[in-house]
């Protein structure tokens, strides 16, 4: 079990949101609870979590639009987010982690399924799990990863990801113009016994490329298989 971390929840169902913070509790967190959208931007403003519980359908303003304001706060912007929702569709999804979730979960879900999605999260927020060491850079073409302050250079200019972005291009990078399984990096990044659709991977790389501007174009989609990283960009055709 990890140390306890502060973790905002933000949710409007009383209930729901009662069970979560009995729950963290118990595994030695400390909760602060949030019911609307513009509530839990400002308590995670003035004091940032270490991770957040995040409901998509929220009063006064969504999930999705509360999501975005964290990933634009430099105190947040790498705070592991984990979302929340009863919409199943796989849209939903994307749209989801497309505005900067790290995980996404569906209700209803059981307290114990919760639980290991935190702590895999919380771990992965440590660089406990993530196997790219606590110190050290690692530089491909035009792209640098700080791996003691999580951070990104592209050609000189700053690059902000989430948490599971910055971990999922490091293990690209760490094993440059080796072809990467959707399954690999699951399982590099998320950990195990964490289930996610490849799907989800897909969306993940499709933000770091855009992020990463025209260096974007040194991951390559090996089709039918995963995704390869090398020190040259790909040349796409106009």
């Amino acid at each position: 079990m990890s140390t306890g971390r502060h973790i905002l929840v933000v949710e409007d169902e009383r209930d729901m949101a009662d069970m979560i913070a009995y729950a963290l509790k118990r595994a030695g967190h400390s909760p602060v609870l949030a019911a609307d959208g513009a509530r839990a931007v400002q308590r995670a403003t003035t004091s940032p979590p270490d991770l957040v519980v995040l409901d998509l359908m929220l009063p006064a303003r969504p999930g999705l639009e509360v999501c975005k304001q964290l990933r634009t706060n430099p105190g947040t912007s790498q705070t592991p987010i984990l979302m929340l929702t009863a919409k199943a569709e796989e849209a939903d999804e994307l749209l989801g982690l497309s505005a900067g979730a790290d995980d996404y979960l569906t209700k209803p879900f059981s307290m114990k399924v919760l639980m290991a999605r935190i702590e895999a999260l919380l771990r992965r927020s440590a660089g406990s799990g993530g196997g790219d060491g606590a110190a050290g850079s690692v530089t491909l073409g035009q792209v640098v990863a700080d791996l003691g302050s999580h951070t990104v250079m592209s050609d000189g200019q700053v690059v902000r990801l989430t948490l599971t972005e910055f971990k999922l291009l490091v293990a690209l990078m760490q094993s440059p113009k080796r072809v990467l399984s959707r399954a690999d990096l699951i399982a590099r990044v998320m950990g195990p016994g964490i289930i996610v659709t490849a799907r989800t991977i897909d969306v993940h790389i499709a933000s770091i490329r855009k992020k990463l501007g025209m260096a974007g174009n040194q991951i390559r989609t090996i089709r039918g298989v995963g995704y390869q990283m090398s020190a040259e960009a790909e040349v796409v055709a106009e």
